[in-house]
């Protein structure tokens, strides 16, 4: 008689105790050591490149929970997959294409919430190039100064030439160069590529939306959200250009 001893995959120890089931019927574990579960045959089961990318497009979009599932019917966990997807994206100025001398940038803020309406308002801080769409920087913060310098600090170098769009907000008069920024109202033309892209996240990011209840429990997870949309975006701007 063969006789097998299950380990915790987590810290190798087998101390383990039997934890329910799956809801497709596999045995779970919770290990008496690291106190972690796991369940039996880890690997057998996991989502493919091409549904992770299902789920994740799903979980970014204006889906309800129960709606990211896969083709098959599982349901996922789009929150666990989108942090681990996060954390192998690339820096966002490697999904720009070479820039031009002088390109013109836009800038503007859009106003979020976390948690609760009115009472945990993040702004998302964008720059926008004007010729290839593409977002070349974003922050979450306050409208202070401060935000501003972080804004313009992660504009990369090759883009950091060429003209600033942007509204009359005071922070963008402190803290942008003189020679290149030009300001202007909105109802003027200079921002208006950047206010129709704020519009378009408020229609794809249902966590965006004005009057929702998909709204972010935490600024991890909203941030998180946000970073993948616009690494997407780009490179389907991206291959627009091609």
């Amino acid at each position: 008689m063969v006789t097998i001893t299950l380990t915790c995959p987590y810290c190798a120890s087998d101390q383990l105790i039997k934890y329910g089931v799956t809801p497709n019927g596999q045995q779970r574990y919770r290990c008496g050591a690291c106190g972690r579960q796991h369940r039996e045959h880890p690997g057998s089961n996991a989502y493919s490149d091409a549904e992770r990318e299902i789920i994740l497009c799903a979980y970014q979009e204006r889906s309800s929970l129960p709606g990211c599932t896969t083709p098959s019917g599982c349901r996922a966990t789009p929150s666990a997959l989108g942090s681990k997807k996060a954390r192998t994206l690339p820096p966002l100025e490697q999904t720009l294409v070479p820039a031009r001398p002088g390109e013109a940038l836009e800038l503007d803020e859009m106003w979020t919430f976390v948690a609760r309406r009115r009472q945990e308002v993040v702004w998302l801080w964008l720059a926008r190039c004007r010729r290839t769409r593409h977002i070349v920087a974003y922050v979450l913060g306050p409208r202070y100064d401060a935000t501003a310098h972080r804004l313009s600090a992660r504009i990369p170098d090759a883009y950091r030439h060429g003209p600033l769009h942007t509204d009359h907000l005071e922070s963008y008069h402190n803290v942008l160069p003189t020679a290149q920024h030009q300001p202007a109202y909105s109802r003027r033309g200079g921002t208006n590529h950047i206010e129709r892209f704020s519009n378009t996240l408020r229609q794809r990011l249902g966590r965006l939306v004005r009057k929702t209840l998909s709204f972010s429990k935490c600024p991890h997870l909203h941030e998180l959200v946000i970073r993948l949309f616009l690494h997407r975006y780009n490179l389907e701007c991206h291959n627009i250009l091609k």
